[in-house]
C-alpha cells in the first residue's frame, strides 16, 4: 500500500483502486481539540480540489477535500460518534472516506512521505 500527501494536508492510502482518505498529524496538530466531524455520504461523486467533508475543532471549522476525482465508497461512521480520534490517531484509525478513483493520472503530483515531510517544515 503506498500513501501520498497533497498540500492542503490529507493523507491518501492506495489500495487497487480505491484510495482511503484522511487528514495528517499535522494537519489536526493545528486545528486543535476536534469536536466534529461530517463526512460525505456514500455514492457521492467528488472532483479533485472539492469539499469533501468538514472538521470542527475548538479553534476553527475547515474543509477536507477531495485529493483526486471519484465516488464515494466508505465512509468512516466512528467519526461522527468520536470525533477525537482525528486527535488520537489521524493516520490510521480517523480515516474519513474511501474513494473509487476515477483517473489514476490524478495521483502523479502528489507527495510521498518525505517531500510531505519538507513541506511542513
Amino acid at each position: 500500500m503506498t500513501t501520498l500527501y497533497t498540500e492542503d494536508h490529507e493523507w491518501l492510502a492506495i489500495d487497487g483502486d480505491v484510495v482511503t482518505v484522511g487528514i495528517t498529524d499535522y494537519a489536526q496538530s493545528q486545528l486543535g481539540d476536534v469536536v466534529f466531524v461530517e463526512l460525505p455520504k456514500v455514492g457521492r461523486a467528488l472532483k479533485k480540489a472539492e469539499a469533501a467533508a468538514v472538521v470542527e475543532s475548538v479553534k476553527a471549522a475547515s474543509d477536507v477535500y477531495a485529493p483526486i476525482t471519484g465516488e464515494v465508497v466508505e465512509i468512516n461512521d466512528a467519526l461522527a460518534a468520536e470525533p477525537a480520534l482525528v486527535n488520537s490517531d489521524a493516520d490510521s484509525k480517523a480515516w474519513f472516506f474511501k474513494l473509487k478513483i476515477a483517473d489514476k493520472s490524478e495521483l502523479e503530483g502528489l507527495m510521498d512521505a518525505d517531500a510531505y515531510k519538507a513541506h511542513t517544515a
